[in-house]
């Protein structure tokens, strides 16, 4: 993770594209990537273009942890906070195979 977030961040220093990353912008810069990953099984869900939705995926990673630099969090500690707190809403012994919304296991 500390190698992507120091190329990440040279990457825009070199452009000073710094200012343009605000919460909001990095926001509106997710949601917009993930409907482009989401485009790529607009119309057939079996047979996608993998190295388009790789590129996809790689912008919504990359604008991801812009949005954690921005707050100054830690992609990995937050990820792990929030697995926790999934884990108690989905125990294994009530959501096991089945994709049901945990407030009605």
């Amino acid at each position: 993770m500390d190698k992507l977030i120091k190329e990440i961040k040279q990457f825009n220093e070199e452009r000073d594209w710094d200012q343009f990353h605000s919460p909001e912008n990095l926001a509106k810069s997710i949601s917009i990537e993930a409907g482009e990953l989401l485009e790529c099984f607009q119309w057939d869900s079996e047979n996608y273009n993998k190295e388009e939705v790789c590129e996809e995926l790689a912008d919504v990673f990359t604008y991801c942890i812009q949005m954690a630099m921005k707050l100054e969090v830690d992609p990995e500690d937050i990820i792990l906070k929030k697995l926790e707190k999934t884990k108690k809403k989905y125990p294994v012994k009530k959501a096991k195979g089945v994709s049901t919304k945990y407030n009605k296991l």
